[in-house]
């Protein structure tokens, strides 16, 4: 296991500063000498120079201490660069258009046919067409800068994905044949790991160097960014978390493991035990809505699924002891409905003398797990380019 990411203090002074004032911008340069210990010579000398070079933007003069002396805080012009970022999930792709700081600009969804890597890579491309097309006019003068591409499988190199279960692939080059069919740089991440990324540059986590990410919904993923840096290993992609012992006497996933984070908490398991309480379908939506209304099956349902993914929350914060737990995905909406289950059993399984668990529920829709691919290519500009 390693961990990987951003660790500000090794990646000189310049990019120091330029990732500050990405991440926590705009900043005056009084601010930013000292968040980043830096003497005022040297500030101005670098804030010069990525001034000159258009990398940051002097923004609007605000009163400083001083009377009558304006400050003109630092920051980055968030239209300067785009990025495209694109989830491949089971039977469909989605696709974002983000700024600068992964603010969503466009977005559009495709069906993925087959799995065959050339006919993935061909709706890729169309996709990265479409999301382009549809931003606003003239707010993507240049085109995109890079590309993200984020699916359920491990990309140890960022380039080939040694394996993705859910579309049969081992060591496809998918970001060689990205980047040949659309020309622009091209990296390729597992989703929970993207999700996560996003969460700690953009989202959630930009406030603390320990957390972890939870996610619900097709599967049961979780992402630790540890001491401001991503955990990776080279199982990710295979779902460990989602056979995580969650009841003795649950159900049976489908690799033969009784009361797993699998088979109670996932789209799939909560509609089949729906299925057989109500005697007819019911999908995860309207079962979360009958909950909402007192329907008692679906409310009992609902209820056990909260109670063991507060026992989930509970075993990371246990492990791992992170500032903050934060729980999305496209089935977080458990989260919702089973609140008071959720925090119960989370507190039930804790030390009663435990730093209570910082715990946020963020949407996560389709759109999000794109957005984690989008970010991904702004680390990977940012970080690398240069």
């Amino acid at each position: 296991m390693v961990a990987d990411g951003p660790e500000w203090a090794e990646g000189g002074s310049e990019l120091q500063v330029a990732l500050e004032v990405l991440l926590r911008g705009p900043l005056s340069r009084a601010e930013l000498a000292r968040r980043l210990d830096l003497s005022q010579p040297t500030l101005t000398r670098l804030t010069k120079d990525l001034v000159r070079r258009g990398l940051l933007v002097e923004s609007a003069a605000r009163p400083g201490r001083a009377v009558g002396r304006p400050s003109q805080p630092l920051d980055v012009d968030v239209t300067s660069h785009h990025f495209v970022g694109v989830n491949l999930a089971v039977g469909t792709a989605h696709a974002v258009l983000v700024d600068m700081r992964g603010t969503v600009v466009a977005t559009r969804s495709a069906d993925l046919p087959e799995d065959d890597p050339d006919a993935v890579v061909a709706v890729v491309g169309s996709l990265v067409d479409a999301v382009v097309a549809a931003a606003p006019s003239g707010a993507v003068p240049n085109g995109p800068t890079g590309i993200g591409v984020s699916l359920g499988g491990h990309s140890p190199d960022g380039t080939t994905v040694h394996l993705a279960p859910f579309l049969g692939w081992h060591d496809v080059p998918l970001g060689t044949l990205v980047r040949a069919r659309t020309g622009l740089p091209t990296v390729v991440e597992n989703d929970v790991a993207a999700l996560t990324s996003a969460e700690h540059w953009f989202g959630a986590g930009r406030d603390v160097r320990t957390f972890a990410v939870v996610t619900v919904g097709a599967g049961v993923g979780y992402g630790l960014v540890v001491h401001d840096r991503l955990v990776r290993h080279a199982d990710m992609g295979l779902g460990l978390v989602g056979h995580f012992p969650l009841d003795p006497n649950g159900p049976l996933c489908p690799e033969g493991h009784r009361g797993c984070a699998g088979a109670m908490l996932t789209t799939e398991a909560l509609e089949a035990e729906a299925a057989v309480a109500l005697r007819r379908p019911v999908a995860v939506d309207e079962l979360l809505d009958l909950a909402r209304d007192g329907d008692p099956a679906a409310r009992r349902i609902v209820d056990d699924a909260g109670r063991a993914l507060g026992r989930l929350v509970a075993a990371v914060a246990n492990l791992t002891m992170p500032e903050l737990v934060v729980l999305t995905g496209e089935g977080v909406g458990l989260a919702v409905v089973a609140g008071d289950a959720v925090r119960a059993a989370v507190a039930a399984d804790r030390h009663p003398q435990a730093t209570p668990v910082d715990l946020v529920v963020e949407p996560g829709d389709f759109s999000q797990w794109a957005r984690g691919a989008a970010v991904v290519a702004i680390q990977d500009f940012v970080l690398r380019s240069r």
